[in-house]
């Protein structure tokens, strides 16, 4: 099993968006950088934990936890033309863009801003303290553990 943090901006696509899906379960669609895709389409696989963070707010948060349900599959939003994330170079033969399912398992007790996670000593070497605009991050298992624990579980 391994540990991911997954952004999201609220006015988007939020926790609560997540929760309110059929089995609180969603395609985890859009992320258009190749180095999150990779992340999607080669190393994130079903049962993976993950960090939901709100971003793109006054003050960013982890805001709850979630399972990945079904790994990488390519992302059909980038060959719909009414999608927000077409991509008219992604062709059903060579997709570029992936994709995976997420199922929102619980809220945090506690919302943990950005601004702990930066003050935490053990933090210090997560992407997301390093200021990583990636909108996919890996985290270590210490580093999911301290946060769910920050969180209030």
């Amino acid at each position: 099993m391994r540990y991911w943090l997954f952004k999201s901006e609220p006015g988007c696509f939020s926790f609560q968006d997540l929760q309110n899906r059929p089995n609180a379960t969603e395609q985890w669609d859009g992320v258009r950088n190749f180095q999150a895709r990779n992340f999607l389409r080669d190393e994130i696989k079903s049962g993976d934990r993950v960090l939901f963070y709100h971003s793109s707010i006054p003050e960013p948060v982890v805001v709850g936890l979630c399972t990945v349900v079904r790994e990488g599959y390519p992302d059909h939003t980038a060959l719909d033309p009414t999608a927000d994330h077409f991509d008219p170079k992604a062709t059903t033969e060579k997709p570029i863009w992936y994709m995976v399912d997420v199922r929102a398992d619980q809220p945090l007790p506690r919302q943990v801003p950005l601004a702990l996670i930066k003050e935490h000593p053990q933090l210090q070497q997560m992407p997301l303290v390093n200021r990583s605009r990636l909108s996919v991050q890996p985290l270590t298992e210490t580093d999911y553990q301290i946060i769910v624990a920050l969180g209030g579980l």
